[in-house]
């Protein structure tokens, strides 16, 4: 009534004017009204500040996703090389050399103690190691046998190692002759699970051939030619070296010796106190000052000392005969995983 009072004071015009807008803005109002049947649910978003505005909750639309049969044969699973280190992980190929290092304190006292905690010999090592590997072979064929061994125990316990050689063996596949000839995927099925089956199978492929065509079935003599096959790093090498040909040149540090030579304070980066932190930087410290008719032994006596005793995770210093000398005795208690959830999320040290 107001509206249309207001409207007619002024004159026809303006009111006809009025009634046109209105019409169409009733037209418009009945057309979103029929548009919006056709939807079937529709929802004003509580607290809008335009009450004309009509608000549709979208539905969720359910992902299909295909499931992938999995294959009942005997194979292993294959294995993934995202972004997958080196055979032998954070070793080096280095030539670099270290300063004499002076010796440390009551070393020769600790050697003698580790020595005697490991007369039993009851360490995965003393019956399983990689020197262990075709003992029952001749010379040539034993000498390959432990560089094989040797390309398989990165990255894998010493039972698994053992077992794989011993499978290879079974099938008539410890020669280099015999491997080249071999299928790859019946070397894998052999190895699994040893660590990084897949890639090894490929590098033992390699080795074989070149073994075969340039050794005649023999392997390297040579620190140098070792190094320079597909998959062998230091460790391994030397490892050989000492094994195959009897020909000591440098001492063979896996993680257990690289773990525990740094808990005694053996070995250091060169020019300071820090820990090394790979184990061909404490290869090179170890050597400036442990006796050279120490450099065998030292890796089968400290491996089985690290299985045994000095474990990686929660090392048992309470039996430790050396625990009074050893510098990192009861401190190494809790596991990396523990220590990430309190420093929280991303990369241990």
């Amino acid at each position: 009534m107001i509206l249309q009072m207001s409207l007619c004071a002024p004159g026809h015009s303006l009111l006809r004017f009025s009634s046109a807008t209105f019409l169409k803005m009733s037209l418009r109002i009945s057309s979103r009204k029929l548009s919006s049947a056709q939807i079937p649910k529709q929802e004003e978003e509580p607290g809008s500040r335009s009450p004309g505005r009509v608000y549709v909750r979208k539905k969720r639309v359910k992902r299909t996703e295909e499931i992938t049969t999995v294959s009942t044969t005997a194979e292993p699973p294959e294995e993934k090389f995202s972004s997958l280190p080196d055979i032998e992980g954070v070793y080096e190929r280095t030539n670099a050399s270290s300063p004499l290092m002076d010796s440390p304190a009551n070393w020769e006292e600790i050697l003698e103690v580790i020595k005697h905690m490991r007369s039993s010999e009851d360490a995965p090592v003393d019956s399983m190691g990689c020197e262990k590997a075709g003992s029952f072979l001749p010379a040539k064929e034993r000498r390959f046998a432990v560089l094989v061994s040797s390309l398989m125990s990165s990255q894998t316990k010493d039972n698994v190692t053992h077992e794989a050689v011993q499978r290879l063996h079974q099938n008539g596949l410890l020669a280099a002759d015999a491997i080249v000839n071999a299928n790859e995927a019946t070397i894998k099925s052999l190895i699994y699970p040893v660590g990084f089956y897949s890639r090894k199978a490929a590098y033992m492929k390699k080795v074989a051939e070149i073994c075969l065509t340039k050794y005649g079935g023999d392997i390297p003599s040579s620190l140098e030619e070792l190094l320079s096959l597909p998959g062998i790093g230091p460790k391994m090498a030397h490892l050989v070296m000492n094994v195959a040909w009897n020909n000591v040149q440098g001492i063979c540090v896996d993680t257990h010796v690289h773990r525990i030579c740094n808990r005694l304070g053996w070995v250091s980066r060169p020019g300071t106190r820090q820990r090394t932190s790979s184990p061909e930087e404490t290869r090179v410290s170890l050597q400036s000052w442990l006796p050279k008719e120490e450099w065998v032994a030292i890796n089968p006596l400290l491996v089985g000392f690290g299985q045994t005793i000095c474990t990686p995770l929660r090392p048992r210093c309470g039996e430790c005969r050396i625990n009074n000398l050893c510098p990192s005795a009861f401190k190494e208690t809790s596991s990396p995983r523990s220590k990430t959830k309190k420093l929280g999320p991303g990369k241990t040290s």
